[in-house]
């Protein structure tokens, strides 16, 4: 049984002990679904805020829903659409801090306000974009931001195909 736990007080630390934590859950596991689902439960489990957390995965040139804490959600995502599909089209991080403003945003949950997501790369291509969903208005920040992509980073080798 697992039980991790963070008594960090400030951003940063907390982002060393989920890194931590998910370094732990999957160093030993070479299954990236399951990799991807605690580290999912994870991130729901201690982030304040959220109403969504998980992947979608890059498959056959289109993101596809992968292991997820929350509502039901869009199960396939075009490159290039919606927050996910522009992280997974420029590889880049999408912090978007009010979601109504962003064009073309898909609003699988109407209680999501503000969005943070996050590509996975390896060798150059993103296999996977890790979408975190809040209720709050600009929930998500700079510090949120390095901190899920160190979190992605580490998760290369541990979800890669």
């Amino acid at each position: 049984m697992y039980d991790f736990k963070t008594a960090a007080t400030d951003k940063p630390a907390f982002y060393r002990d989920l890194l931590s934590a998910a370094d732990a859950l999957t160093a030993s596991e070479r299954d990236a679904i399951a990799n991807m689902a605690n580290v999912a439960a994870l991130i729901f489990d201690w982030m304040p805020r959220l109403n969504w957390a998980g992947f979608y995965r890059v498959i056959g040139g289109e993101l596809v829903l992968g292991p997820f804490q929350g509502k039901a959600a869009c199960i396939r995502i075009r490159f290039g659409q919606g927050v996910c599909g522009v992280a997974a089209a420029t590889g880049s991080s999408q912090l978007i801090e009010d979601v109504e403003s962003f064009p073309g945003h898909i609003a699988c949950d109407a209680a999501s306000r503000s969005e943070l997501v996050v590509p996975v790369v390896v060798n150059g291509a993103v296999i996977a974009v890790i979408d975190l969903d809040s209720p709050d208005l600009a929930r998500f920040d700079a510090t949120d931001r390095t901190g899920m992509e160190a979190l992605a980073g580490l998760l290369e080798t541990r979800i890669c195909p």
